[in-house]
């Protein structure tokens, strides 16, 4: 059997086969960038595919979104069900560490664990096609894996050719020139405010770091960037050989990539190995077994952000890291005697047995996905004001998939052909972590973690039963969560003389984490092909291809969290440490309600969502111009969102179904050939373009809004309106005197805020409702976190052995929080507040944005002028960006009597600018809920040289 002989795509190889509903991309694209993850490589590829990269930190979690999302995201365990399923060879794989483990967490910065995106695992050598299926005429086929569309990657084939390829590459990527600062230029910042807002006793209060300007430490040369930025390599190899018979063949692929940042010595290593065996006996049975194997180490930065968060201790923040480098490279020798080892092993294989008989075909397939992650860390005392720190971290994701399917092919007269196709799945998903830390161990030289060993501690509570003392020094926390998805499908295809397709798909779902009252979902799908060019202008040679395709149907959307499948619920959680852990009340282990986490009533029914596409495909003058265009509309039904309730039994709020959410938009996919076949000059431009716009449809209860959060953290979902606006008050400058702030007719009582009369210096915010008080009620929708239109522009050009490729992407209609700007101006409240929002990394001595254009407001004020849920800090984050320009050469002219058949020459240079009106840093790293927090690392410039060459 020689799988070579088939391609993996079913059209020609085009630089973007396009279709209505999917889009296949040339891998070959992929390799001659230094991407790591298939995130990274599908923004602005295809159109109504949407990727995030807040950081440009080697291995950090990245996020894909297809056409829009479909709930509010509040929360990383949001970000988690929006996600797309990555399906590997038939196999969906696990791209995404569970979110169940933020419950035991005091912040929502990373996940425990060593936190690394999964997905980086993949080598994009081995990659011989991708497809992204956005509507349900080919996703459906996964049932409720399919809710957020699926992208589907096989690699390349086992073949009896025998071959060795040989891949490397090496680059060099840079940092952007910064603007340092030191205590001088702080002073001259906050100069103003003082001459202008303070009182004697405030200006007697300026922190003890900016008084004496003789202090080195802060008013020294601030030359700390050469210890933070650096020009780093970054390398990838790659060697495949196949081989074998007709009737058994192999592939075998190892491979290894360094990835270093630019910042802060972080980076990724990647080690992977693959093997493909295809073996046909008989005419009747042949068997097909993959497995492939991925390490990655992950050196994470040094933010102390990141570290206090994990130790979940906040020293006194008083005074920053000093911006001189003396100064930071204590700094970083204190940080050479800790370690934060990050490790995560990735396994998948499957197996599959496939038997002919006649037009009956029967498929068996077991597959299993696996990965595991390890993460321990030290901190020694002088990184922690005397206290140190060991934590200890193991946790898996494991999925098992059973899958049998027949297939019965039928056709008379080659004018009428059925397909039918029945079949059964079994899925079983299993997430565990094991995660336990310590403090006060006895000395730095000693870096162990002893689990379940009582040390008598007299600040310790006693437990009334043993008469002794509660070792409260290590605390240790376990969980488990398991899915389990057993499915039944048929589907029944008919289509007449390539002229008209009809398929019907009927599929039961049944999930361990739906309740037993709702265990089941059935989803039917029905789609349809008209080709038009066979059936009404065959005679047309100008049309190549002209067909319109439709689809509509629904698919089942499994919840990821077991805690809804019960009903109300208990649990053995009774810490005394703010936090959940394993704990007992005086040697007991009693149940406690989940108070927490809300009530989880009975009767939730699936959610699910309701798909409509309608597109076309055209082909023109030989296929030498290719458009798809589709329209379509997805609606999220019966999501499950905290609604306040249950007040009188200790609870604040209820989970309950009934949200709805609707997606709907335009994808366009444009491609040419512009110049004839035969000219040794080609050109071949190609647009990918996406409209989307989401709208609230419903809310449980039927309630018109709900207020999520609190303070200036609080988001306001309303019926007909975008879920990922923000609710802002609207800043129209500033009180330059008391005589200026508006004063009720009625009373004669001045406008307040919150009840706190404004003064001089204060923002002057729209008073919607007119009561003259500002509050959540002259607050208003504004803005969009998510693009409304993105894409992607490329232009591929050749002339003879060379290839030029220049790749834009953009994001339009979309706005920033500009957080980090926002901290900046809010000096006096950050460094008053001992919170971890506080927190200043060594790049506080770096300028980020424009100042001129904030007012200069009272920094004293109790209102805090400088709050974030106001439009003064909303910005257009529109952006277009050259992500790169790769250069290659053919060299097989010189190699045409050796036993090379390929060698290819190439470089590139990624990042290379990017156009946008947004006056912060980098418009993409922003977090899920569109804030620029200021902490992501840049996303550097990246120049590369490569080889390609098979023998």
């Amino acid at each position: 059997m020689d799988s070579s002989k088939k391609s993996s795509a079913p059209k020609k190889a085009n630089p973007k086969i396009i279709d209505a509903g999917s889009t296949f991309l040339d891998p070959s694209k992929i390799s001659k960038l230094p991407v790591v993850s298939l995130q990274q490589f599908l923004k602005g590829q295809v159109s109504g595919v949407y990727g995030t990269e807040p950081s440009g930190e080697p291995g950090t979690v990245q996020n894909l979104f297809i056409r829009g999302i479909s709930m509010p995201v509040f929360s990383a365990k949001d970000q988690f069900q929006s996600q797309p399923t990555i399906v590997v060879d038939g196999i969906p794989v696990i791209s995404y560490d569970h979110p169940f483990a933020y419950d035991i967490q005091q912040y929502d910065f990373n996940r425990i664990g060593p936190a690394t995106n999964i997905l980086a695992n993949i080598d994009p050598e081995n990659i011989a096609s991708i497809e992204v299926l956005k509507d349900l005429s080919e996703s459906g086929k996964y049932g409720p894996r399919a809710a957020n569309g699926i992208i589907s990657i096989t690699t390349k084939r086992a073949s009896y050719l025998k071959k060795i390829s040989f891949n490397t590459y090496i680059g060099l990527a840079t940092p952007d020139a910064v603007t340092t600062l030191n205590g001088a230029d702080e002073n001259a910042f906050r100069k103003p405010f003082y001459t202008k807002y303070a009182t004697f006793d405030q200006i007697q209060n300026i922190p003890a770091y900016l008084r004496d300007s003789s202090y080195t430490v802060y008013y020294g040369p601030s030359n700390w960037t050469d210890l933070y930025y650096k020009n780093t390599l970054q390398y990838g190899l790659n060697i495949s050989i196949t081989g074998g018979v007709d009737n058994a063949n192999f592939r075998a692929a190892v491979g290894s990539l360094r990835d270093n940042s630019v910042a802060d010595a972080s980076g990724l290593s990647r080690y992977n190995a693959s093997f493909m065996l295809n073996m046909k006996p008989t005419k009747w049975l042949s068997f097909t077994a993959t497995m492939s194997a991925s390490q990655l180490w992950r050196d994470r930065n040094k933010y102390f952000r990141d570290r206090f968060a994990e130790v979940r201790y906040l020293p006194d923040l008083t005074n920053p890291i000093s911006p001189n480098k003396d100064y930071y490279a204590q700094f970083l020798r204190e940080y050479d005697k800790a370690f934060d080892n990050n490790k995560t092993n990735i396994v998948d294989a499957s197996f599959v047995t496939k038997m002919t008989f006649g037009k009956f075909n029967f498929i068996s397939t077991f597959s299993t996905d696996y990965s595991g992650g390890y993460r321990d860390i030290f901190y020694p005392r002088t990184l922690l004001e005397t206290n140190n720190y060991v934590s200890n971290y193991f946790g898996y994701n494991q999925r098992v998939i059973m899958d049998n399917k027949v297939a019965y092919n039928l056709s008379w007269h080659n004018t009428h052909f059925i397909d039918l196709e029945g079949g059964q799945s079994v899925q079983l998903d299993r997430y565990r972590y094991d995660y336990s830390y310590a403090y006060n161990g006895s000395s730095d030289y000693i870096k162990l973690n002893i689990q379940d060993t009582p040390k008598p501690n007299i600040f310790a509570t006693p437990t009334a039963n043993s008469g002794g003392y509660l070792f409260t020094n290590t605390f240790r926390f376990i969980d488990q969560t398991q899915n389990n998805l057993l499915s039944y499908y048929a589907r029944a295809g008919y289509h007449y003389k390539d002229k008209y397709k009809l398929s019907l798909l009927l599929r039961g779902d049944g999930s361990s984490n739906q309740q037993p009252t709702s265990r089941w979902f059935l989803s039917p799908i029905l789609s349809g092909e008209w080709n038009i060019k066979n059936d009404l202008l065959p005679a047309r040679s100008a049309i190549s291809e002209l067909a319109l395709k439709t689809s509509i149907g629904r698919v089942g959307r499994v919840q990821q969290d077991d805690r809804y499948a019960a009903g109300p619920q208990y649990t053995v959680d009774i810490g005394f440490t703010g936090q959940p852990r394993i704990g007992s009340y005086q040697g007991l282990a009693p149940l406690n309600r989940p108070y927490n986490l809300g009530w989880v009533g009975y009767n939730i029914p699936w959610a699910y969502t309701e798909q409509e596409n309608v597109g076309l495909d055209m082909g023109l003058w030989h296929n030498r111009l290719r458009a798809s265009v589709d329209l379509y509309s997805r609606t999220d039904k019966n999501e499950i969102i905290n609604v306040p309730a249950n007040a009188d039994y200790g609870y604040a709020y209820a989970a309950m179904p009934g949200m709805s959410v609707n997606n709907s938009g335009i994808d366009v996919e444009l491609s040419a050939d512009i110049l004839p076949a035969k000219s040794k000059f080609q050109w071949t431009p190609s647009i990918s373009f996406n409209f989307n716009r989401n709208v609230l449809k419903a809310l449980p209860g039927g309630i018109n809004q709900l207020v999520v959060g609190t303070g200036v953290n609080s988001r306001l979902l309303q019926v007909g309106k975008s879920i990922d606006q923000y609710w802002l008050l609207q800043n129209q400058g500033i009180y330059n005197r008391d005589s200026e702030v508006p004063v009720n007719p009625n009373g004669g009582a001045k406008l307040s805020f919150h009840g706190i009369p404004l003064k001089a210096g204060d923002p002057k915010w729209n008073d919607l409702n007119g009561d003259y008080n500002i509050d959540d009620n002259d607050k208003v929708l504004q803005g969009h976190s998510l693009p409304v239109v993105s894409g992607g522009i490329n232009n591929d050009f050749r002339y003879k052995s060379w290839s030029l490729g220049v790749n834009l992407y953009y994001n339009l209609g979309r706005n920033i929080i500009n957080q980090a700007m926002a901290n900046r101006f809010d000096f006096i409240n950050q460094q008053s507040a001992n919170d971890i929002n506080s927190v200043k990394e060594i790049t506080f001595w770096q300028k980020m944005g424009d100042y001129s254009k904030y007012p200069v407001y009272n920094p004293w004020s109790d209102v805090i002028p400088y709050r974030t849920d106001q439009d003064l800090f909303l910005e257009n984050g529109s952006f277009i960006k050259l992500r790169s320009v790769s250069l290659s050469y053919d060299m097989m002219g010189l190699f045409k009597k050796s036993k090379i058949t390929k060698f290819l020459i190439y470089t590139s240079v990624t990042n290379v600018f990017t156009l946008t009106p947004y006056t912060g840093r980098d418009p993409e790293l922003v977090d899920y809920k569109g804030y620029d927090t200021g902490y992501g690392q840049p996303i550097p410039r990246t120049y590369t040289l490569g080889i390609k060459m098979d023998l």
